[in-house]
């Protein structure tokens, strides 16, 4: 039997309310998508002409020709170095696709993008690339074509950098497979990425291997020898034995892939769906006109609920009882989850509602999804003396110590403590998705400039000095301007915080997708929690 009742949307999508916060979030998708269209080519037009001129496929194209056929690939962290001096995308293309019925996790070198090389926000993609491979045991594959490090960068990247092999080694002792084609240069420390991996592919004539090229080894001593000899895809075919298969071209490089995926014979662990997958009764994409482009005005996250959930169904915990979490059971593409999502700020009633509906899914093995609109936990004497900080850290102890996988859906606001409460990022949820309105900070610009503002009369008033208005005015609107800039759904995806900005509409695909890698991995709640004061 389904879970839950339908949902009896409330929302007049003919208004001229609804029509005009359409329009406004249209065009904060518009400029997300705009960055987006510049990722492909970023390394630009002459080095992508260059890259096919060598008989040579764009990382995403290989991409698409290794998945099976119609199926959806769902790329993580596109627009990773936003607003950076890193370039979007940092030179890698990374995500989840199904490889003979198997979800892997896959990334590829951008040969178009400073040849491959690796910056310092690579890194980072590429350790959160690794944390989702444990997190959810998924099979990795390495599409491989790199010059290695950005040289000129080498003291914000050599440390850190060593931490992919060891992880690659970590994943295989886990029982992940690893998976690494050389489609071009594996140079220096990247030599170890094929060298550490389970099974390896070489383009024959593309791929090689070495810690130093021909220009290195002549220097260090002094032997004239060329690329082939050196670390060819014949050579370590042959002789080093680097290579388990040598492929004539990258498509047979991908279809030899493609068979060693099925021959791994994977299984899931997770029970998988076992509700009716049923598309919501409201259209999705209505979503994205359902939450606020301006996220100070309020709207009913059960409204994104009826579009986001099998069937438009839920069954709601507790209704009557702190209204402004509004939490229970639902299914999103026939697996099961508690969905937790706000109407407005926590106060005592929604932090202890909260906890008890995370200690609940715990006990069924029921993941949780949570749709952030939060401005944070409640202030004020009457909410201290309520035991606020005592209730708020319930929630955070039921968030911290749940083993069963978080999902966050960023659709609104996320503020304070509010976050924290909410699993944010720095409680290691499964996957972040944001929507192009999102906003992410310590709190509002204009309140965290306002309490700068209080902050500078007082000081000024301790000391007995006379407040310079006209300076102090300045300082508020440029502290306000700089948090406005710091909190965006851009400059949020552009530092990893989130897993990517996706189009509303496109929500339920890619929860589904989350949802269905995180079941390749056991899904168990958890039997103990920490100390809680009551």
């Amino acid at each position: 039997m389904a879970i839950g009742s339908v949902i009896q949307s409330r929302l007049d999508t003919k208004s001229d309310d609804y029509r005009a916060n359409l329009a406004e979030m249209q065009k904060m998708w518009d400029e997300v998508a705009a960055e987006m269209a510049r990722v492909p080519t970023i390394g630009g037009q002459r080095y992508v002409d260059r890259h096919r001129q060598r008989g040579k496929m764009l990382v995403r194209e290989r991409i698409e020709n290794l998945l099976d056929p119609n199926t959806p690939f769902l790329e993580l962290s596109p627009l990773a170095a936003w607003g950076t001096e890193d370039p979007i995308g940092v030179g890698i293309a990374s995500g989840i696709g199904t490889i003979e019925g198997v979800e892997c996790l896959i990334t590829g070198t951008d040969m178009t993008v400073r040849g491959g090389s690796a910056n310092p926000t690579t890194w980072k993609k590429s350790q959160r690339f690794t944390e989702i491979a444990k997190q959810n045991r998924l099979p990795v594959i390495n599409l491989n074509e790199s010059a290695g490090a950005d040289l000129p960068r080498q003291a914000d990247l050599f440390i850190q950098g060593g931490a992919s092999f060891r992880d690659l080694t970590q994943l295989s002792q886990m029982g992940i497979p690893t998976i690494t084609m050389a489609f071009g240069p594996n140079t220096a420390g990247g030599a170890y990425t094929p060298g550490t991996s389970d099974y390896t592919v070489f383009v024959k004539e593309k791929g090689t291997a070495y810690l130093g090229g021909p220009p290195l080894v002549k220097m260090a001593i002094d032997e004239i020898v060329d690329e082939e000899s050196l670390g060819g895809a014949e050579m370590h075919s042959r002789t080093s034995g680097l290579s388990d298969f040598l492929a004539h071209d990258e498509m047979d490089a991908l279809r030899i892939t493609r068979q060693i995926v099925k021959h791994l014979q994977w299984k899931k662990l997770g029970p998988g769906p076992s509700e009716p997958a049923d598309e919501p009764i409201y259209d999705p994409a209505e979503l994205l006109g359902c939450a606020s482009a301006d996220v100070r005005i309020p709207f009913d996250i059960r409204e994104i609920y009826a579009r986001l959930l099998d069937g438009s169904r839920f069954e709601e915990f507790k209704p009557l009882y702190g209204e402004q979490l509004v939490c229970g059971w639902a299914s999103i593409q026939g697996f099961p989850v508690g969905v937790l999502g706000n109407n407005g700020i926590l106060f005592s009633e929604e932090a202890k509602k909260g906890a008890q509906f995370i200690q609940l899914c715990n006990k069924t093995n029921t993941p949780l999804v949570f749709l952030h609109n939060i401005t944070g936990f409640m202030v004020g004497s009457k909410a201290e003396q309520g035991g606020i900080i005592r209730n708020g850290a319930k929630l955070i102890n039921a968030v911290s110590n749940s083993t069963v996988p978080h999902f966050n859906l960023m659709v609104g606001a996320s503020y304070g403590a509010g976050n924290y409460g909410m699993a944010g990022k720095a409680y290691n949820p499964r996957f972040i998705f944001t929507w192009p309105n999102h906003r992410i900070a310590v709190m509002g610009p204009k309140q965290l400039a306002g309490v700068m503002d209080i902050v500078a009369r007082n000081s000024a008033a301790g000391r007995g000095l006379e407040v310079d208005e006209e300076a102090l005015q300045a300082q508020t609107s440029a502290l306000e301007a700089q948090i406005e800039r710091e909190s965006t759904a851009l400059f949020s995806t552009g530092r990893l915080w989130d897993d990517g900005i996706i189009h509303p509409a496109d929500s339920r695909t890619a929860l589904g997708i989350a949802l269905s890698a995180a079941h390749s991995n056991e899904v168990v709640g958890a039997t103990s929690y920490g100390v809680w004061r009551h």
